[in-house]
């Protein structure tokens, strides 16, 4: 069993339910992306980007889409399914760093929070600053706050499931996730909570004029989102 987030992700996993839970995931995730690019021509990275089913639909709204993944197992396996793609880069954290500092105009970290440790997230948002042009903004989305639960977990994923078509699966697969190795990794290591009030100091103390911006990326509005500019 894996014994960190980042080797939990770089191995073979199943968090969703069946591939039409996946693809819709993704969809939803890039069509709000989609709504927070700047203009046309945006440099755009994707930190945390995971799969990126839908990269294409994003690449479509701005000048270049970077995608960032930890993981180097799915950088490999994005880039080559996204070969061909004249707006798509996938790069590693340091060829980000190294590459573009100064560059980019919007940085979407979505659902990555929870499995980064406080250095990490430090290191992330000190990243953030170097790589944002002037008038970029930082989004930090999925955020788990402190009194979210399991059970409400559950119900987010059967009531998405109801209005997409796959709450079958989504029911039979609860079973299947309780015996996962993501739950078991989530009861050892856990996952990183923030109130948003901690979360808007933490970004303030980071050099960066922030906000809580309505509504959070993706289906699960019981998490929060945060938009952040360099102060």
């Amino acid at each position: 069993m894996s014994s960190s987030w980042l080797e939990f992700w770089n191995g073979h996993h199943r968090i969703y339910v069946n591939d039409v839970h996946r693809r819709v995931h993704y969809d939803r995730v890039a069509h709000d992306i989609r709504a927070l690019v700047p203009s046309p021509t945006a440099v755009v990275v994707d930190w945390g980007c995971g799969d990126a089913l839908a990269a294409a639909d994003v690449a479509g709204a701005c000048g270049e889409l970077l995608l960032c993944d930890a993981a180097e197992n799915t950088r490999m396996r994005v880039a080559e399914r996204l070969r061909g793609e004249p707006r798509i880069r996938v790069v590693a954290p340091d060829e980000l760093i190294r590459d573009h500092a100064g560059r980019v105009d919007l940085m979407v970290v979505n659902s990555v929070l929870q499995y980064l440790d406080a250095p990490s997230l430090a290191g992330l948002l000190a990243d953030a600053r170097r790589l944002l042009a002037p008038g970029g903004s930082l989004v930090i989305a999925d955020v788990i706050p402190p009194e979210d639960d399991l059970v409400g977990d559950v119900r987010n994923l059967l009531a998405t499931g109801w209005r997409h078509g796959f709450f079958l699966a989504a029911f039979s697969g609860l079973a299947a996730t309780f015996f996962s190795p993501y739950r078991k990794l989530r009861a050892q290591v856990g996952l990183a909570r923030h109130a948003e009030a901690d979360m808007l100091a933490r970004l303030q103390a980071a050099g960066f004029k922030a906000e809580r911006l309505h509504p959070n990326l993706g289906f699960d509005q019981r998490r929060m989102a945060f938009r952040a500019r360099p102060a």
